[in-house]
């Protein structure tokens, strides 16, 4: 008899999971998709607090199909979900951490968003319990998108459905030479080369957990493993977008998630060295990656901050993320006939500094919480300037004996 392939696997990596396993599982069980159109392969990665055993029993009374693989802890996610993916045999796959849950109705909205429209990785609305995941990417439900017309670069995680014939063919699978970081490599892969992307914002897919004893499957690592992170990330992008508008779009991701907070509060508590070796660690990603297109795009604390980086101003970057840790207001300055806005953050216009003012003036989207703010439109101001020359062309010009007349002769003596 043939067994009917199912439309998604569930792929559990857990790793001293309970009791948060429990609730996890339930979330499972209680899916609306029918229990044959689905299976979970759950792996335990050499945990002792009875996780493994736990599973075991799950996979005991579970009306779906539970495979349980037990192996020795391989020291983080990756492993474990590429295991997984090994050995799943659906549609698609689904991503589970085993700290979190499912809402009922997730697998089966989400796969019959991904059947409607072709479409190669489904994002399910995310909310946080303890936990305070991205939000700017659920402001609608999206049937179609891509990583360009969309705020998705913003969730990089991996709980989210995927076409898994469509993984075997780009033969991707999570890098285990990366201690973080790695679901947002993978992540972004997909979102580069999926035929489609949607989004189903109007419904709570995922539960993301914040454990009371602060451990989750991701090790967080020490700082250094943030900048490999980077780099990763940034490679990845400038490997898969050429040079230009979307490839900038793209890097605003790594630079404000990944390296920025490396430079924010945290920094003032570091010591020199730690100080010294961030900006080492910096300079290459910085040299390679980091321009105007990029730095437009950012506000203006952030554009500072990484241009004090990247000039290697360690001293006056410890007086910017002070004020900022402050919660200080930056002084707002308008010139131009209120069309250019600047934020005087520390050393504006300070000529031992040497900071471009280019740095310190906000972009429009920024700016316009400011009243008086004025936006300058490009091509607003071409329109303007043709009204005004067709006006002048148009008005009568004064005449003087013997000159002609507009559309006529000369006058008569």
């Amino acid at each position: 008899m043939t067994v009917a392939q199912p439309d998604v696997s569930v792929i559990i990596g857990a790793y001293e999971a309970m009791p948060y396993l429990v609730e996890c599982l339930a979330s499972v069980e209680a899916q609306t998709i029918d229990a044959e159109r689905i299976e979970v392969i759950a792996v335990d990665d050499g945990s002792t607090d009875g996780t493994g055993e736990y599973l075991e029993e799950f996979a005991r009374r579970a009306t779906m199909p539970v495979t349980v693989i037990r192996q020795d802890n391989s020291g983080g996610p990756s492993g474990p979900r590429n295991v997984g993916l090994g050995k799943a045999a659906g549609r698609y796959v689904f991503f589970l951490d085993a700290d979190d849950r499912l809402g009922p109705e997730a697998l089966e909205r989400m796969v019959a968003m991904a059947d409607r429209n072709g479409t190669d990785v489904v994002l399910g609305r995310v909310e946080g319990i303890n936990r305070n995941p991205p939000k700017s990417m659920w402001g609608r439900t999206l049937e179609r998108t891509d990583v360009f017309s969309s705020n998705i670069k913003f969730t990089l995680s991996a709980q989210k459905l995927f076409r898994r014939q469509f993984l075997e063919q780009h033969g991707m699978h999570f890098d285990e030479s990366l201690w973080t970081g790695e679901d947002a490599l993978f992540t972004m892969e997909a979102y580069l080369r999926a035929d489609g992307v949607s989004v189903l914002a109007d419904y709570t897919c995922y539960y993301l957990v914040g454990r009371e004893d602060g451990k989750h499957v991701t090790k967080s690592g020490g700082y250094a493993l943030r900048f490999d992170s980077a780099r990763a990330l940034m490679n990845l992008i400038a490997e898969h977008v050429p040079a230009g508008e979307r490839r900038d779009a793209l890097m605003i991701r790594p630079f404000l998630v990944t390296l920025l907070p490396q430079f924010g509060p945290r920094y003032l508590k570091d010591s020199e060295k730690v100080r010294r070796h961030k900006f080492e660690l910096a300079k290459p990603l910085m040299q390679e990656f980091w321009h105007e297109g990029v730095a437009r795009r950012l506000k203006v604390e952030e554009r500072l901050r990484l241009h004090l980086v990247a000039e290697e101003r360690p001293e006056l970057l410890k007086e910017v993320v002070e004020f900022i840790k402050a919660k200080k207001q930056a002084a707002a300055l308008l010139e131009k006939k209120g069309r250019h806005l600047y934020l005087a953050y520390p050393h504006f216009r300070d000529s031992s500094a040497g900071i471009p003012d280019s740095i310190y003036l906000a972009a429009p989207r920024e700016a316009r919480a400011f009243p008086g703010y004025r936006e300058h439109s490009t091509a607003g101001s071409a329109l303007r300037r043709a009204a005004r020359r067709a006006r002048r062309a148009l008005k009568p010009r004064p005449t003087t004996p013997g000159s002609p007349t507009p559309g006529g002769t000369a006058a008569a003596a």
